[in-house]
Parts: structure tokens; sequence; C-alpha cells
């Protein structure tokens, strides 16, 4: 294999400071990496399920048994709260403990005809070599979504971490390969944009995404002649409205922390708020008196709800949404600003009076910035919440439950949210509509998605 020799760069985003550097792949190297990957996956897919498992549960110990010092290293990399790292870790146990359940059944082949001498059955073959160009602002999360069930349905997986993410992700494979996962079965691939771009030019059988819009729609116009296995995750402007008989402080307490959780750097944070006029004001006035409560400091302090921003230019998308929505008349009621200090660091940001005209309803901030909107009736609403390119995710909060059926089903989100936010279970299919990306993962879909389906026709003589 190519040694290698560019470097990349690793800093820490709350104190601007040098982590380290490590070695970077070249368009070579790439191309090398997934010979390997090619010439391993045949004997990986001979290799039991009840033996893929095993690795797997041995890769859950091993993720505990280190969570600690894995939960200070994606802290130091992408500036997350130390609480919100630990959080993840735990609840990526959780959805390995879904994979593991669920493998069996989602990839267990069926009969579905046997009768005079003809069977028809269903089998799940995987596709082969998985590329999984993962994400930063969840990446243990987003990475587990695919290289987990890819690895259990007998895929080899060559898994590029985000840039800023790479400590994080080169932690992930050396507890792979610790399990038990071969080392040319799950081969980590470490650089920006360039490594990105030459993966895609190998030959692969899907290619799982997460990022921008911008960058998928980039990779699916390359990507469309290959006729592969396409995944795309490319975030939302996630609404939410709150109905006139909703508990009032319930509903901002809980929305504050689905705007603002991870400093709003989610795929599925509540990024537009809706509500009744008639309890507008009292909400507008207890979501800004929670969000105050919200420590901002040090990632590495247990006290800590407000890590930095990861990446420096998005500061800048911030302070344009900012200013348009000023220029349009909102009212600003926090934040609005860059913090002073070394680092990434911005206020977390409440406008009211705020309306689609302005970029913070229509395009994805990414950070803690919310815009909060008055509507008179459950049809203004349904259609503002429809009135977005973009369709992840969507929430009401009401005590009627007929009622909440009656609006989540008419508004496009591949998931809908009553009375909660900013959530995701390995149990439902993460999927979007519109601009919010194609395919999906999670669910048992989540793990047939990294198998095609063979249909035999069986006649016996």
């Amino acid at each position: 294999m190519t040694t290698l020799a560019l470097a990349l760069t690793i800093v820490n985003p709350a104190t601007g400071a040098l982590i380290t550097e490590v070695p970077a792949d070249d368009a070579s190297s790439v191309a090398a990496k997934a010979a390997l990957a090619r010439a391993a996956q045949p004997a990986w897919l001979q290799v039991p399920l009840s033996e893929r498992k095993a690795c797997i549960e041995r890769f859950r110990a091993l993720v505990l048994r280190d969570l600690e010092s894995l939960a200070r290293t994606m802290t130091q990399e992408t500036g997350k709260a130390i609480g919100q790292s630990r959080n993840e870790l735990n609840g990526v146990v959780g959805r390995i403990d879904f994979f593991l359940g669920a493998a069996a059944d989602a990839t267990r082949t069926q009969t579905v005809f046997n009768e005079g001498g003809m069977q028809e059955q269903i089998e799940q073959v995987p596709l082969g070599v998985v590329a999984n160009i993962s994400a930063w602002n969840y990446p243990w999360f987003v990475g587990g979504n695919v290289f987990v069930p890819a690895l259990l349905t007998g895929n080899a997986v060559l898994y590029k971490p985000s840039e800023f993410a790479t400590l994080t992700g080169l932690e992930i494979a050396r507890l792979l390969h610790e399990a038990g996962i071969p080392k040319d079965v799950f081969i980590p691939l470490i650089g920006a944009g360039e490594v990105g771009a030459a993966l895609l030019a190998q030959r692969i059988d899907g290619l799982f995404f997460t990022g921008s819009y911008a960058t998928g729609a980039k990779i699916s116009q390359a990507m469309g002649p290959r006729l592969i296995k396409l995944q795309l995750e490319l975030g939302g402007k996630d609404p939410t409205y709150v109905r006139a008989d909703a508990n009032v402080a319930n509903a901002a307490e809980s929305l504050a922390d689905g705007a603002m959780y991870n400093a709003g750097q989610s795929c599925c944070s509540v990024e537009r708020i809706y509500v009744h006029e008639s309890i507008y004001d009292a909400f507008v006035s207890h979501f800004v008196d929670t969000v105050k409560t919200f420590k901002i400091g040090d990632p590495m302090l247990d006290t800590t709800y407000f890590g930095a921003i990861t990446r420096a230019p998005q500061l800048d998308v911030l302070d344009g949404q900012v200013e348009d929505a000023k220029a349009k008349g909102a009212t600003l009621l926090l934040g609005g600003h860059q913090l002073p200090g070394p680092g990434n660091w911005y206020a977390p940001t409440v406008f009211s009076n705020v309306n689609h005209s302005m970029e913070l309803m229509r395009e994805e901030s990414f950070g803690p910035i919310i815009g909060i909107q008055k509507v008179s009736d459950d049809d203004e609403a349904v259609n503002l919440m429809n009135d977005s390119r973009y369709g992840l995710t969507a929430g009401v909060y009401t005590p009627d439950e007929s009622m909440a059926y009656a609006i989540l089903s008419r508004v496009n989100a591949g998931s809908v949210y009553w009375n909660c936010c900013d959530r995701v279970s390995p149990r439902l299919p993460w999927s979007g509509y519109g601009d919010s990306g194609v395919g999906l993962t999670l669910s048992s879909y989540g793990i047939q998605t990294f198998c095609r389906p063979k249909a035999w026709h069986l006649r016996s003589v």
C-alpha cells in the first residue's frame, strides 16, 4: 500500500489550538484500500452471521470500556459538550443492541410461495463494498447507522470520517479491529473533500453519505450514471407547531433543548417554531428564560451545555442569517453575535416576529439560532411547515392526540413527533422528503438497505 506523505491538521474548535497531525490518504492510497476491501469481502461474507454478531458484541463492550476516553476525544476535536459526547456513546450502544437483535430476522431468506412443486424465495444478498462518508456532528451515531448493519450483513466498508472528526473515526476503526473485524473489511480513509472524491471514483456497490445538500447534490450527479445504491441524508429545516391547547411551559422547555442541543448542530434540531397567537407571548418568554439557563463554557466541564461551533465558516452563515432577519424586521430577543476569545463560539440566539421572507426561516442554520413565528390556526401552521424544500422531521405540541395525527399526516416529513422533538430511534426508519435526501438508515429497512434481494424460483423434479 502507498506510504502516506500527506498530513491532516486537527484543531480544537473550542480553543483554536493544534491537537495533532495525522497521515492522510491520497488518490493512490484510496484506490489501494478499495482493492483490499474488494478482495476481502467474499471471505467476510462466508463468516456465519453468529460470528459477525460476536465481533459487533465485542465492539459494543469495547465502546463501554473506553467510553470516557472516547468522549474526551470527540469533545476535543468537535467542541461538543462532554456530557453530550457521553450521551452519544451511550446511545450508540442502544443502536448496536437493536442491530444485533434485528439482523437475523431482517436478512432471513423468505419463502413467499410453495405450491405444486414450485417454491419462490427472497434472499438478502450483501451489496459488497460499501462506502461510508460520515459526519462530524454525531460521528458515532451517523457512522454507526451505516457500518454496523453493513458489517453484520456481510459487506466490507470503506469508512471516511469527516475531517472534523478524524480522531473519532480512527478510534472506531481501532475498536472494530480489536473486536475481530478484519482490517481489510473495515478500512478508514483519512482526509478532506479530495479523499471523498477519490472514494467516489472507486468500484463500490453502495454509497452512504451524510452532510450538506450542496455536497449531496454533487455526489448524486456524479454517481447517478453508476447505478449503485445511494443514500443521502442532507439535513433539514425542521419545524414544530405549538397549538393553543399546549402546555406552554412543557413545550417551551422541550423545544429550547430541541433547538439548542449540541449548539444546534443536529440534522433534526428544531429550526422553525410556529406558535398559536393566543399563547405566543407566554411561550416566547418561557422559551427565552429556558435558553438563558443553558451554560456556555469549557466543553470538557460536566456543567457545560453549549460547546463550540465545530466549523469556523459556519459562524459567518449564522451572522448572515442574523443580519438578514434584523434587516427584515425580526425582533432579536437573545444573542445574535459571535462570542469573544479563541475558538469558534456563537451566542444562543432567539428571534420573534419572524416570517418566511427571512433566511432564518428558510435555509438550514446548523447553529444555536431559532425563529419563532405567530400563527392564527392549524391550517396556517401546516402551510408554513410545508413551505420548505426540506422534509426531515416535524412536530406538534398538543394534548389532543387526534389533532396531532390530523396535523402531522398533512406535513411533508420523514419523521414526525407528538409532544417531543430532536429524537432518533433505531427501531424507526430515518429518511427525508425533498432536499433532505434519498434512501434511509435505521429500522429493519435500514438493515436490508445494505442488501439486494435475490429472487429464487425453485421447482422440484
